[in-house]
């Protein structure tokens, strides 16, 4: 893969005139190799059939068994697409938390790292090709929204905010899930903390709605990510809130796209290494 990767980036820095290693026909080559890697290795389609037939359960109870039936249909469109969402950003990290370390356990990644493009587009280029698993979530689910929200005109605002919200807690979990494979010590370590790490981000949004909160549980809600994202969409599909009445539910998501994002960013050159860690150099 990294012999037919540094031969590609070469290419395109030829056709784009560029002379330094590492710009932005670096990553585009890094992120069209690795989404060749994951659609035509099986695993991205395995995962997506996987994911389409938790919707197809979903859609179905939802839409015809009698103990969901007291679901309005404006329920149903939310509790389907929150586990769109759920799942699109759980296999987006899981992806990204095998970016690194993976290469690394598996011995590919110092070949990766002698091809001419720098560590950041290295980063960037993996973390491209990560979403491109949740786009392609989203894509699946439309459907599936479709059949459930028809009857009430709502398909259209589902779908685009499942598009918006769902994409900006895609970016912080995979930014969350590059920068734990980069510094762990191994796949498995990595892995097994990005899993924890979403189990206790998903733990609060299965608590009883109707339980009492206070001050500091609607604290919580707003400094989770994913709990903040879900309660947005609740807030505008069920409760029938405009769409900026609620948005600094938004923030905790966007703050943590922006700090991980940024900080895997800058300090790629000291963390995209051989070892698990931050280099003292």
């Amino acid at each position: 893969m990294s012999t037919e990767l540094r031969g590609r980036v070469r290419n395109a820095e030829a056709d784009a005139g560029s002379v330094v290693p590492g710009d932005g026909a670096g990553w585009r080559v890094v992120a069209e190799q690795e989404c060749r890697d994951l659609w035509l290795s099986g695993r991205g389609p395995g995962l997506l059939f996987a994911f389409s037939v938790v919707l197809s359960v979903m859609t179905y109870l939802a839409g015809t068994n009698q103990v969901l039936n007291f679901l309005e249909q404006r329920e149903a469109v939310n509790l389907t697409l929150q586990v769109a969402v759920a799942v699109g950003v759980l296999v987006t990290l899981v992806v990204g938390a095998d970016a690194i370390s993976g290469e690394r356990e598996r011995g590919t990644l110092e070949s990766l790292l002698l091809t001419p493009v720098s560590r950041r587009a290295i980063v960037i280029g993996k973390m491209a090709a990560a979403l491109s698993l949740w786009l392609a979530t989203f894509v699946v689910s439309v459907p599936y929204l479709w059949v459930l929200g028809r009857g009430v005109s709502l398909v259209g605002l589902a779908l685009l905010l499942g598009l918006l919200v769902g994409t900006l807690l895609a970016v912080a979990l995979a930014a969350l899930g590059l920068l734990i494979s980069a510094l762990s010590g191994s796949n498995k370590v990595s892995l097994a903390v990005s899993l924890f790490l979403l189990l206790a981000l998903f733990a609060p949004t299965q608590l009883p709605g109707g339980a009492p909160k206070g001050w500091f549980g609607e604290v919580l809600v707003r400094i989770n990510p994913v709990d903040a994202a879900l309660h947005y969409l609740t807030a505008v599909l069920v409760t029938g809130h405009a769409w900026t009445r609620d948005l600094s539910y938004l923030l905790s998501p966007l703050c943590t796209a922006v700090l991980a994002g940024g900080v895997l960013v800058v300090a790629s050159t000291r963390i995209v290494r051989l070892h698990g860690g931050v280099s003292g150099e």
